[in-house]
């Protein structure tokens, strides 16, 4: 159902089941999925694809112009994924030649007030807690949770299943299944409250914090701390995400309190 007191441009692609609200504002170049809620007063400007199911809610902006004076008014766009849902005045930018898209994953939740910049790339099953911002380009891993009033510096990047406490300043990169918090930013150990909810068996678990207690608290540098965790447990997907994640960033990673 498309209400009458709502401006949908004609060439914009609307999927079957789709409901848009009394003055909302669908720009042309945008595609949105079947099964998906468009709230009052909501703002899908061009270069916006959304998926199925998604909720927008009332006063937020999906894929509005950059916040970047090297844009030149390129075309990009902003990708939600399939019952994604964007709350009150949360605002997702598209993306600059830099990369030409900003994606926001499946069953992810951007909570009132949140702002996702340019060129991010955030994973599925991501939340982003109320006012929290990120910068261009920063990449979020999937399941990893930023409570409210996180701020997120360009190019950084978040690993999976990771818990950042609110208010935090995310300067650098975060790696995977930990809890971070403090200014600044430092390792509060294993998130594993939030990997047992996920269905991780306590043997995996044990085997991560084995993994963190090598690289944060062995008294070994981040080069002999990898080494060691290389030659000391076998393969496996946790350990090879945790070795890769930090190997290739650019930005370091954070330390322990």
């Amino acid at each position: 159902m498309i209400s009458k007191l709502a401006f949908v441009h004609p060439e914009a692609v609307i999927g079957k089941d789709v409901v848009i609200e009394p003055f909302a504002y669908i720009s042309g170049n945008v595609v949105i999925g079947e099964g998906t809620w468009i709230g009052p007063n909501a703002t899908i400007l061009d270069g916006a694809r959304i998926g199925r199911n998604c909720k927008i809610f009332p006063s937020s902006v999906v894929s509005g112009i950059p916040q970047d004076l090297k844009f030149r008014g390129e075309d990009s766009t902003a990708e939600l994924g399939d019952n994604t849902t964007v709350r009150e005045c949360a605002t997702v930018n598209r993306g600059t030649a830099a990369v030409g898209k900003t994606i926001v994953g499946n069953n992810c939740l951007l909570m009132a007030y949140a702002h996702v910049g340019h060129d991010c790339a955030i994973k599925n099953n991501v939340i982003i807690g109320n006012s929290t911002a990120l910068a261009g380009e920063v990449d979020i891993d999937d399941f990893a949770i930023l409570s409210a009033g996180t701020m997120v510096h360009q190019f950084s990047h978040i690993g999976a299943h990771v818990m950042i406490g609110g208010g935090a300043k995310v300067r650098i990169d975060v790696p995977p299944f930990i809890k971070a918090d403090r200014d600044p930013l430092s390792f509060m150990g294993l998130n594993s409250v939030g990997l047992t909810r996920r269905g991780f068996e306590k043997e995996r678990i044990d085997e991560i914090h084995e993994i963190y207690r090598t690289i944060y608290q062995k008294g070994m540098n981040i080069s002999q701390a990898l080494d060691s965790v290389e030659n000391e447990f076998k393969s496996a997907p946790d350990r090879n995400y945790i070795l890769e994640f930090i190997r290739k960033s650019e930005r370091g990673i954070i330390r322990a309190r």
